[in-house]
């Protein structure tokens, strides 16, 4: 609703704009005739008039920009807003990264809805405003010399046609690909910040920098390419608009010459001309802008499309809603099926009971939990699962929000009511109960990442699972940076609960907590046992 009403005030502001420069127009015209007549009563009458609409201008004219601005911010909101849910909804967000053709989706959410909501609204305002100057001068210039009007009709339509034919593919194709560029360029920055530790362990800035200088240099490059073109496009830009300064003149001379015409009518032909002129040839002067926003609206509209239908692979495996979790001759490929991970793979994990699942790096062990949680459904067969509500993920490297330690706790449950008190206590069972005092409070805000160790990253995130207690919990090698008395310790307590869990790891001293073994041993291939069968024969 506020876009539409400002887009209604907007509109009567145009109308009032296009009205004060027509009488603008008039009015300069009735200066210049009184100057060259040298009649003093109309020359002072006609400024008192023109000073009196450039005050009444001036304030509307930027009252018009303020709403423009507030127009672009209303419905970037709207936008941004509409993405954001459509990214992070039906975890599109992670079906996204099989998809390499839509690059960048951070940058099209932050930048490129910013971009294209300005620059839309910015070309509808002068579209707005071109409409009703054609409307409003027309008439006038029409009135002045019917042969200047043709004339310039004429003229918009050659520009137009030279515009679009040598100009129009290219523009919109080097623009889109710079947008892609910087975007990769950003991108490679932001993996340096997220990833500083364990490249300065490596020591591999000088690799770091030669792919930021890499990425930089295909930025600079394709940036070059733009404005050579955009030279030539100012080239006929520029020679095409500084024409119209002379035309009317030339059209013009012999009817004011010949004292047929005034020589103030040859001023309001001037402005009505140009006016017009920028109405007709939009294409031409607003060609760079509007290629640039082009880009950005396919690229949007791209990311729109995927949000509404993500592509589907040949076949998938069906899940469906149930009180316990089982696997029905589930066949699991890559998401590009070219691999077959687990073939014709079937159990049922009774409630409050631990599988554990083993086999060497690479057979598919955290991709099969990809497929528990309905991030890969390629393959077949049939997943049976409780809701995802009810369902607690563990990876190796847990996932730090940006928020406090209070939120780091119950992510990604945040609406949970918790005192104090309990948090405090639960820290204290994952051996974290130094951290209150270590940060001041449950409130501070920090960068979590950087701050905790691998180690107390996984004890805190077992911290979530027993505030959240989940009916079902998966654990891809959530211990893999704790010794084997913290492990202990956070498998005791999770022993305690009612929580089924379904664990990964190459540790023996795993085996002790759980009661199934699922060994994953190649080639798809598979077998399920008991602990104690199991536990033997990898001993």
């Amino acid at each position: 609703m506020e876009s539409i009403r400002l887009l209604i005030v907007l509109f009567f502001l145009s109308l009032i704009s296009t009205a004060l420069l027509l009488l603008l127009s008039i009015f300069l015209g009735e200066v210049t005739s009184a100057l060259t007549s040298k009649d003093y009563e109309r020359f002072i009458q006609s400024i008192i008039i023109f000073l009196g609409m450039i005050i009444i201008g001036v304030p509307l004219l930027s009252y018009k920009i303020y709403l423009q601005a507030s127009l672009s911010l209303s419905w970037r909101r709207s936008l941004t807003d509409y993405f954001i849910k459509g990214y992070l909804n039906e975890q599109i967000f992670y079906k996204m990264s099989f998809y390499p053709e839509i690059d960048n989706p951070d940058q099209r959410i932050a930048e490129d809805i910013k971009i294209v909501t300005q620059q839309s609204v910015n070309f509808f305002i002068i579209v707005l405003d071109a409409v009703l100057q054609l409307i409003g001068f027309t008439g006038l210039l029409w009135s002045i010399s019917q042969v200047l009007m043709v004339f310039l009709i004429l003229y918009a339509v050659l520009g137009t046609v030279i515009t679009t034919v040598v100009f129009g593919r290219i523009f919109v194709g080097i623009n889109l690909e710079q947008l892609k560029r910087e975007a990769d360029f950003r991108f490679s920055l932001v993996r340096i910040r997220e990833n500083a530790e364990a490249i300065a362990f490596y020591q591999g800035q000088k690799q770091e920098q030669e792919q930021v200088q890499q990425r930089f240099l295909r930025v600079i490059q394709n940036f070059d390419h733009l404005i050579r073109w955009q030279l030539n496009l100012n080239l006929f830009q520029n020679g095409y608009q500084y024409i119209t300064f002379i035309l009317p003149g030339l059209i013009l001379a012999p009817r004011i010459l010949s004292g047929e015409l005034e020589v103030g009518e040859f001023a309001k032909a001037g402005v009505a001309f140009r006016s017009i002129l920028i109405a007709l040839a939009l294409l031409i002067t607003q060609f760079d802008e509007l290629s640039a926003l082009t880009a950005g609206i396919t690229r949007l509209n791209t990311l729109a499309e995927f949000f509404a239908q993500p592509p589907l692979g040949r076949t998938t495996i069906e899940t469906i809603e149930a009180s316990s979790l089982a696997l029905k001759d589930v066949t699991l490929q890559t998401p590009d099926y070219q691999t077959t991970l687990v073939q014709d793979l079937s159990f049922i994990l009774s409630s409050g009971q631990g599988l554990l699942i083993i086999g060497a790096s690479g057979v598919g062990k955290s991709s099969l939990l990809r497929a528990l949680a309905g991030l890969w459904n390629s393959g077949l067969g049939v997943i049976e699962r409780p809701k995802r509500e009810e369902m607690l993920f563990l990876p190796q490297r847990p996932y730090m929000i940006l928020g406090s330690l209070r939120q780091q706790l119950l992510y990604p449950n945040s609406d949970l009511t918790i005192s104090n008190e309990k948090l405090i206590n639960v820290l204290q069972q994952v051996n974290l109960s130094e951290l209150v005092t270590r940060f001041g409070s449950l409130e501070v805000v920090d960068q979590w990442t950087n701050v905790l160790s691998l180690g107390e990253q996984q004890r805190l995130a077992f911290a979530r699972l027993l505030l959240n207690h989940p009916r079902y919990a998966i654990l891809d090698e959530a211990t893999s940076a704790l010794d084997g008395k913290n492990e202990e310790l956070l498998y005791r307590y999770l022993q305690k609960t009612s929580i089924t869990y379904i664990s990964v790891g190459h540790r023996p001293s795993l085996f002790k907590y759980h009661q199934q073994v699922l060994e994953l041993t190649g080639n798809g291939a598979w077998k399920l046992s008991t602990v104690d069968s199991s536990s033997s024969q990898n001993l």
